[in-house]
């Protein structure tokens, strides 16, 4: 499970902002922020790199 929600309010970063840095609309990352989808693999260091953190950090312990 991912936890792009949790990581992008810590960061501070609209559900719009991480759209536009991630190349993405907004209900994408809706969508990521919901589990009903998961980004690609591509998108993955974008959207790390735009929270501050590494992909690892993305994921919930124990779900990589």
């Amino acid at each position: 499970m991912l936890k792009i929600r949790e990581l992008r309010k810590a960061a501070k970063i609209s559900q719009a902002r991480l759209a536009e840095m991630s190349g993405v609309k907004q209900p994408t990352v809706v969508a990521w922020e919901k589990n009903e989808s998961q980004p690609k693999a591509d998108k993955l260091p974008v959207i790390a790199k735009a929270l501050g953190c590494e992909i690892a950090d993305l994921y919930e312990e124990g779900t990589v």
